[in-house]
């Protein structure tokens, strides 16, 4: 007995250390990497914004949402300050990433997501916007162009998740932790001294063949990935894509009307999203999409930023007519 209480003890006195050590570094990445927006509240969520430029007389802003487990500043590395130049630029964290939070049980499926956006953009006084979606973040951008149609002036999908395959990207299976406390244990325990240990062999997967950028950790917001909260977003938000894409991705052919810039650029090595499997679906659904195949992995607004730059530029000018 007095064997079992000493494990025990050994293991809380261990558990409350890993809890200080993830603690202490969340700490120290907020400090490092404070929030650079402003907050607009919708019902259930409170949006950190990046709201720069001044969009032209009768040209739609341009919104920009992220992907699984990213946050605003993989926008903010580059693409807000070069396109603010010629428009409004709107980048938010996606409801419960980066500085963004959501109420418990809150827009965690993706059509859920796409309300909240829409009633983001009201917040906003915008009432159509060119909106840019990286990986699930153009899951998403689809969604909201089909539950949200009169808010779409066109689409710019930057290696978007296009429908659910049987089983997720090997990168992305460890965020597939199930239950509300469960989650919550291990992301104040084992999450974030093990990402530290491991993350020289996840980087690879996520940008590979590409490398991340000089300044990738602190400017492109790299550090933030060690917070729990956003271990917890990111395994939330997985299950709801899950929960409610399947429904939502063979309605893409719905997208043709009205007439509207549709364009996709992605990676022709992408190690997270098979570019042949996603572009085929795509097109399969709109034949007139426009697709710009690049040689590049699948973090292209950080590592090939002017080339993505110019493609959303593309269809911001074709969203003007």
């Amino acid at each position: 007995m007095n064997v079992l209480v000493d494990v025990v003890m050994v293991l809380l006195a261990v558990l409350a250390l890993l809890g200080a050590l993830t603690w202490f570094i969340a700490r120290s990445v907020e400090r490092r990497i404070p929030p650079v927006g402003r907050f607009v509240d919708v019902p259930g969520v409170r949006f950190h914004v990046i709201d720069q430029g001044t969009a032209p007389a009768g040209s739609p802003p341009i919104l920009m949402l992220h992907g699984l487990a990213g946050q605003v500043h993989h926008f903010n590395f580059h693409l807000v300050d070069a396109l603010a130049k010629t428009t409004r630029v709107v980048a938010i964290d996606r409801p419960g990433s980066g500085y963004s939070t959501r109420a418990r049980d809150t827009a965690i499926r993706i059509d859920h997501q796409a309300d909240a956006v829409a009633q983001l953009l009201t917040a906003l006084q915008i009432d159509k916007a060119l909106v840019v979606g990286h990986s699930l973040g153009g899951a998403l951008a689809l969604t909201l162009a089909l539950r949200h149609s009169e808010r779409i002036a066109g689409l710019a999908l930057i290696a978007p998740l296009t429908h659910l395959l049987d089983n997720p990207p090997a990168v992305f299976r460890p965020l597939a932790v199930r239950g509300y406390l469960l989650r919550r244990l291990l992301a104040w325990t084992v999450i974030t001294p093990s990402f530290l240990w491991r993350g020289r062999r996840v980087l690879p997967m996520v940008f590979g063949p590409e490398s991340p950028p000089r300044g990738y950790t602190h400017k492109a917001g790299g550090l933030l990935s060690l917070r729990p909260s956003q271990f917890i977003a990111a395994t939330e938000d997985l299950e709801g894509v899950v929960a409610s894409f399947r429904d939502i991705s063979p309605r893409f052919a719905e997208l043709a009307q009205p007439p509207r810039p549709i364009g996709m650029i992605f990676g022709r090595e992408d190690r997270v999203l098979d570019h042949d499997t996603h572009v085929g679906f795509l097109q399969s659904a709109l034949p007139q999409i426009r697709v710009d195949s690049v040689s590049g992995g699948h973090m292209l607004p950080v590592t090939q930023p002017e080339r993505v730059a110019q493609f959303i530029e593309d269809l911001w000018h074709a969203s003007r007519a």
